[in-house]
């Protein structure tokens, strides 16, 4: 029962998300998930203040539903699927995160430095989340999509916006990684 606890391998895990995507387009349904905080915001009535909440939002409920299911997948994963094992990352890794402040680099998947709720007694994670869930919204608006919509439901639809917007992921992603939090850690 060890198999289990293990995580599924590409040859699984993709065949499946492509099934998803193949149902998502026989229904009609575009895949993403700031379309669900679109969503979200229309439910608490944001299309009093701006035109592009109003909408019929109880056509994408189903949307809210998905992202009910991925909560819950996640934690069912992360408390009763995994083995918790500890993180097999380089040395070299591990003494660079050690060098901008990560202690505990290694011994899981998010380090307690970062994502423990003692974390959120610094004014620098309060900055990192506010600043970071402006651009991320502000981004992924100006896109017309996030990296999850343009990566896997816009590219398996073969669109040359959603191909443009993952390459700037990445291009971003890069920057961000190597450039900028160095210095801001």
């Amino acid at each position: 029962m060890d198999w289990i606890l293990e995580p599924w391998p590409w040859y699984v895990a993709g065949p499946l998300i492509a099934l998803v995507m193949m149902l998502l387009m026989y229904f009609g349904k575009s895949f993403g998930v700031s379309s669900t905080m679109r969503t979200m915001c229309s439910m608490a009535g944001a299309g009093k203040i701006s035109d592009f909440f109003k909408f019929d939002w109880k056509a994408q409920i189903w949307n809210i539903i998905f992202i009910c299911g991925a909560i819950a997948g996640g934690f069912i994963a992360h408390n009763y699927l995994s083995a918790h094992h500890v993180v097999d990352l380089n040395p070299k890794t591990i003494a660079s995160l050690k060098s901008i402040g990560i202690e505990n680099a290694g011994s899981s998947f998010m380090p307690d430095s970062i994502f423990g709720i003692d974390a959120l007694s610094d004014w620098k994670t309060w900055l990192f989340l506010i600043v970071g869930g402006l651009f991320v919204g502000f981004g992924s608006r100006y896109a017309g999509g996030c990296t999850s919509g343009h990566g896997i439901s816009g590219l398996s639809n073969l669109q040359l916006p959603s191909l443009i917007a993952v390459i700037g992921f990445f291009i971003g992603g890069i920057i961000m990684t190597y450039f900028i939090l160095p210095y801001i850690l």
